[in-house]
């Protein structure tokens, strides 16, 4: 279980948000919303470890979430606007660092997202929507608790959206959890969502 109990951010001197407080279950997916810049890309870049807390608790299954960063690391993945590509390494060769980090069968990660024809193309030949689903396909790597992903449905189809919706529906059977930030609609049914709003 994660929890955030009156959690704030700083960006410079600025206030992103503060007396934020939630709880995610295994199971369970949050929905982040709200307009540009009311800090969702923040949210998941603090429970990703990447940027420091300004004030109040982070746990997970009651323990301080970044008192063993290595550990938090391992426990989730972490997909940005930006695709984290090499674009002169082939689709198999992108996949297989990432693999290499956490394990798990790059064939099979490939297949989720309809890509293993394409597994010796470099990357730099993929459509946008191809490089989106080249990085969904970390998520299909060895499983991990925690999923937290910033506008993932950017460029996909309706064919690779149906596919990630797969893949999002057996993380959470498996327990697992996710948080979204997102504009549009995702395949999440049941999802709770957290509205993020600026401070007053």
């Amino acid at each position: 279980m994660l929890e955030a109990k009156d959690i704030a951010v700083l960006r410079g001197e600025q206030v992103v948000f503060l007396g934020l407080s939630f709880i995610v279950s295994p199971g369970e997916a949050i929905l982040l919303t709200g307009a540009n810049g009311a800090g969702k890309s923040t949210l998941l870049r603090l429970l990703a470890g990447l940027i420091p807390l300004a004030e109040g608790d982070l746990t997970w299954e009651g323990q301080p979430v970044l008192s063993d960063p290595a550990a938090h690391a391992a426990r989730l993945r972490y997909l940005a606007h930006a695709d984290a590509l090499k674009p002169s390494l082939s689709v198999e060769e992108n996949l297989r660092f990432w693999a290499q980090q956490g394990g798990g069968d790059i064939a099979e990660a490939l297949a989720a997202v309809d890509l293993l024809p394409l597994a010796e193309l470099p990357a730099r030949l993929l459509s946008a929507g191809q490089k989106r689903r080249l990085a969904l396909a970390r998520l299909a790597l060895a499983p991990v608790p925690l999923w937290l992903l910033d506008e993932p449905s950017v460029g996909l189809d309706t064919a690779s959206i149906d596919r990630f919706g797969a893949l999002l529906a057996a993380h959470r059977a498996r327990g697992g959890m996710v948080l979204a930030a997102t504009h549009v609609a995702l395949p999440l049914p049941g999802a709770r969502e957290l509205r993020l709003g600026r401070p007053a």
